[in-house]
């Protein structure tokens, strides 16, 4: 499948489907990269927070592609919540990826991870953070900017005190899991989404339903979360490690009818991320949902 392209609201294409490289160690995520880029892949996620970004980088490079074909992304750690800081470690992650530009740098969290939504007010920091990530978009060493896991008024804070309104918002969305009041803001505010744990965290391989509709059209359950995703007119992020499910993400290309692609928006709401719950933003999403 012909991966397509999505504008960003500087003008800047982005890959519709890119590689979610989390939880895959830096010493084996470089043959990952290197493999994913051989099969048609253009667009790699990683993070600061997945101490990966070394490996990243030398897989674009070991690919053989142009990197100028490669759109690369990355993110400032959760816990930087001041200019300095974040001037640093902008820079540390230009030294691990061994790269002269960035594609796209976001905002990781709101909230650091060990005090997520905890009731801390963090919007200072926040600010602090993207004016450092304004340094470099304005400079040219980072081309677009952006945040992830960020709600409405955290939104509203960069909107309303920046000089530059965030490109993305990186945010839980799958089946099953779709803020629509969070997207249509995004949307009305030409911020693209970008859906990581597109497949539930795997929660959605044990659904029966989702079991029976992909069944009915001969894919796979990733492959069903994926297309419904690409139909929704978002980025999507899958993780895969093997060459099969590497090439099986990118082989979505088939119809879903508009009744089914209906029934999915209106998925019954997941229960519970199970043992993953013990990650902050999924255990939050459970509480906050009441489960």
């Amino acid at each position: 499948m012909k991966i397509k392209n999505l504008l960003l609201s500087n003008g800047i294409e982005i890959p519709q489907i890119g590689l979610g490289t989390w939880l895959i160690d830096d010493d084996k995520v470089a043959n990952v990269v290197k493999n994913a880029i051989r099969l048609g892949y253009r667009h790699i996620d990683t993070a600061q927070a997945y101490y990966n970004e070394r490996g990243v980088g030398e897989g674009i490079r070991l690919s053989g592609v142009d990197r100028k074909e490669i759109f690369l992304q990355t993110k400032l750690a959760a816990e930087v919540k001041t200019y300095d800081e974040a001037i640093k470690a902008i820079e540390e992650s230009f030294k691990r990826l061994n790269v002269d530009y960035i594609d796209l740098m976001i905002i990781h969290s709101p909230e650091p991870w060990n005090d997520y939504k905890n009731g801390n007010d963090y919007s200072k920091g926040n600010l602090e953070a993207w004016r450092a990530l304004e340094k470099f978009y304005l400079e040219g060493k980072i081309k677009a900017i952006g945040v992830s896991n960020f709600e409405i008024s955290d939104l509203q804070n960069i909107i309303s005190n920046a000089k530059i309104k965030p490109m993305v918002n990186q945010i839980v969305c799958h089946i099953s899991n779709n803020d629509w009041e969070l997207i249509n803001f995004c949307k009305e505010n030409n911020i693209l989404v970008e859906a990581h744990s597109p497949i539930g965290h795997g929660e959605l391989l044990k659904n029966q339903k989702l079991i029976d509709i992909a069944t009915k059209y001969h894919v796979s359950v990733p492959q069903l979360a994926i297309k419904y995703l690409i139909d929704l007119g978002v980025v999507v992020l899958p993780k895969a490690s093997s060459l099969e499910h590497l090439k099986e993400n990118l082989d979505v290309d088939f119809s879903i009818s508009e009744d089914d692609f209906n029934l999915l928006k209106s998925f019954e709401p997941i229960k519970s991320y199970g043992e993953n719950d013990r990650f902050p933003l999924y255990g939050a999403i459970s509480k906050r949902k009441g489960r």
